[in-house]
C-alpha cells in the first residue's frame, strides 16, 4: 500500500469526555494492531465540528475521510450538523456516521432523512465498542472510495 492508501482521516465529535476517552483508546489499539497510523480529531461539540470542517473544505483533500457524529449534543446537536454537512457543496458528499446511544426510530430516520451514510448504535461493553469502532472504520477509511 502507497502512503496515500494507508493515510486515515477521522473525526470524532461526541460531548462525553468518558466516550471521548474509549474512543482514544480504541483508536490507539486499532492504530498498533493494524500498523497504520490514523489522523484522529476528536472534538466535543458541534460548534466545533463545524469550525473545523468548514476550514477543511477550503482545502477538499484535508477533510477527514469519515466523520463519527454523536446526535445529543448541546448547543448545536448532531443532526444540525449533519445538516450544515450536507448544506455545504465543499462537504456535502463527507461520509457522516451517527454513532449514538439512541435507538429511538424518529432519530434513526431524521439522520438518514438528513443525508447519514449509517447509523450505529454505540455499544455499552468495550469489547463491542472496539469491535464496532474496527468495523465502521474498515469499511470508511480502508474500503470505501472518497469522492474528492
Amino acid at each position: 500500500m502507497t502512503a496515500e492508501q494507508t493515510k486515515r482521516s477521522i473525526l470524532l465529535v461526541d460531548d462525553d469526555a468518558n466516550d471521548r476517552e474509549l474512543a482514544q483508546i480504541v483508536f490507539a489499539e486499532l492504530a498498533s494492531e493494524s500498523g497504520e497510523r490514523a489522523d484522529v480529531r476528536i472534538l466535543p461539540g458541534g460548534q466545533e465540528a463545524l469550525d473545523f470542517l468548514v476550514d477543511q473544505a477550503e482545502r477538499p483533500e484535508q477533510l477527514p475521510d469519515v466523520v463519527l457524529l454523536d446526535l445529543n449534543m448541546p448547543q448545536i446537536d448532531g443532526l444540525s450538523v449533519l445538516k450544515a454537512i450536507r448544506q455545504n457543496p465543499a462537504m456535502s458528499t463527507l461520509p457522516v456516521v451517527i454513532l449514538s446511544t439512541s435507538r429511538e426510530r424518529a432519530d434513526v430516520q431524521r439522520a438518514y432523512s438528513l443525508g447519514a451514510n449509517a447509523y450505529v448504535v454505540k455499544p455499552l461493553d468495550y469489547d463491542h465498542f472496539h469491535r464496532t469502532i474496527s468495523s465502521v472504520l474498515d469499511f470508511w477509511t480502508g474500503q470505501n472510495q472518497v469522492n474528492r
